[in-house]
């Protein structure tokens, strides 16, 4: 797919700031989220939990792309799809990756951390059902676990994702949110900004979170995280 190049005009429309405005605007606290092998997100706490007592992690998970860099991206072309009626997700697909995964819900446990897809589940995702649901105006959130030590899981290769890939969200009402990706992020979980991640965009969007990066050999887990970052294109049935 080619997509134009950003004019002066539309960067300056389309700058960071108006990107998070809403969501800095109507801005609450983030609960933990805990995920896969050792995710948890919440404000500028990070903490982990151990997934295996043995076993060695699979290379790739630690390797990023240089494509990917450290900000949130913009939007690759101006956000104007119309909302879409609240839906819960039930499946994702990402067609470049070949992934068609069901999609579970996911709350927020007694801990305060996020529910989890089961770590033995590889090809589930969960949507948190705090965010928007995907096709709303706002950020909806879907999680996926990047690997154990038993093989890949579901969100192993969402780093990989290029400025406009599609990523598709069948919903339950039986439409599909359209999704184009804009750009991959990778963050330090010790600075994780969960404002930018969790904070309701001004448009429909989407924001896929895994981890992956270095890993501490010590605390068993992923230094970083991985955020895909993406805006609704359309509504289809």
């Amino acid at each position: 797919m080619v997509l134009p190049r950003r004019s002066r005009r539309y960067r300056a429309q389309w700058s960071t700031r108006t990107y998070y405005e809403e969501g800095r605007r109507h801005r609450r606290r983030a609960p933990m989220i805990v995920l896969g092998t050792g995710l948890i997100i919440g404000g500028a706490l990070v903490a982990v939990h151990s997934v295996a007592d043995r076993g060695s992690l699979i290379g790739g998970a630690l390797e990023i792309p240089a494509a990917v860099g450290t900000s949130a991206p913009l939007p690759v072309t101006a956000p104007t799809a119309a909302p879409l009626a609240r839906s819960a997700p039930v499946r994702i697909e990402i067609p470049a990756l070949h992934v068609s995964a069901p999609v579970m819900r996911l709350g927020v446990a007694a801990s305060g951390s996020v529910q989890v897809p089961p770590l033995d589940q590889h090809d589930l995702a969960g949507w948190y059902d705090r965010s928007v649901t995907p096709g709303q105006r706002g950020s909806s959130v879907i999680l996926g676990h990047v690997d154990s030590f038993t093989g890949t899981s579901v969100f192993f290769s969402i780093k990989t994702l290029r400025p406009g890939n599609a990523i598709d969200v069948v919903r339950a009402d039986g439409s599909t949110a359209v999704f184009v990706v804009d750009g991959v992020r990778k963050v330090v979980k010790s600075a994780f900004p969960a404002s930018e991640v969790y904070g309701n965009a001004s448009f429909p969007s989407l924001r896929l979170v895994t981890c992956g990066g270095p890993f501490d050999s010590t605390s068993r887990q992923y230094l970083d995280n991985i955020v895909v970052y993406a805006h609704l294109v359309r509504g289809s049935r």
